[in-house]
Order: structure tokens, then C-alpha cells, then sequence
């Protein structure tokens, strides 16, 4: 007996190029992005927006990927800014994942760093970016 799994509803037509419907066809495709429904994609949110320490961040890109095969890349850019401008959050193209949440999910990583700061300097600090301070 299979237990099916909720999954996304399809973005209205024209709206998004996910390639939703090409990743169902595909008999091998790893699924898990599609997990990501409506409500969960909230409780996501709200999860990322209340992050209160690196290692909670650190966590939360594990299950991420893990759970639903997000990479969320988050580093200092090549131009060591050392403030949250400086911090570069990212979520690489892959089929089945919208543009929508690959903009939603850094901005509200984005929204908790801005509430605790000191998760940006424990960032900087891993990246080595406060040897000369």
C-alpha cells in the first residue's frame, strides 16, 4: 500500500516556469521540492523569519535539503562587506522549485538576520572575515 504524499498545487499557467508537470512526468525525478505546499511553505517562512542562533540556520539548511532538497547557500560575497549586505543567501534553480519561494525563503532568512545581528557576526566570524578587525 503506497501512502500518497500532498504536494504542490501547479502555479497558474504562464505565471512560473518551475517545470512542475515535466518533473511529475519524469519517472526517476526526485519529488521532494513538490512537498512543499502552500501551508507548509508558511510554516516554513515563519520558521526561517525566528532563526536565533547560527547553529538553528545551520539546521535548518540541513533539513532544507534533506526534507525537501533545497540547497540554501548562505556566505559572505567576494566583497567582505562586513554587514548584512555583505551576506550573500541563495537558492539555486532546480525543477519543481518556484521563482516565488526562491525569493521568499532568503528574504525571510534575510528578516532574522536583521532582527539578531549576532548571527551575522558568528557568519562573518566562520568565514574568517574578522581575522584583521
Amino acid at each position: 500500500m503506497t501512502v500518497a504524499l500532498p504536494i504542490r498545487n501547479p502555479c497558474p499557467p504562464g505565471t512560473c516556469i518551475c517545470g512542475r508537470d515535466a518533473l511529475l512526468d519524469a519517472p526517476t525525478a526526485d519529488l521532494r521540492s513538490l512537498r512543499l505546499t502552500l501551508m507548509e511553505e508558511k510554516r516554513l517562512l515563519e520558521r526561517l523569519e525566528n532563526i536565533q542562533s547560527l547553529q538553528d540556520l545551520e539546521h535548518m539548511q540541513r533539513r532544507l535539503f534533506d526534507q525537501l532538497g533545497i540547497r540554501l547557500e548562505i556566505a559572505p560575497k567576494a566583497s567582505e562587506v562586513r554587514s548584512l549586505r555583505g551576506i550573500g543567501i541563495h537558492i539555486p534553480e532546480r525543477p519543481g522549485l518556484c521563482r516565488k519561494i526562491r525569493q521568499s525563503i532568503p528574504a525571510a532568512v534575510r528578516k532574522s538576520l536583521e532582527k539578531r545581528p549576532e548571527i551575522v557576526y558568528r557568519l562573518l566570524d566562520a568565514h574568517d572575515l574578522f581575522r584583521d578587525s
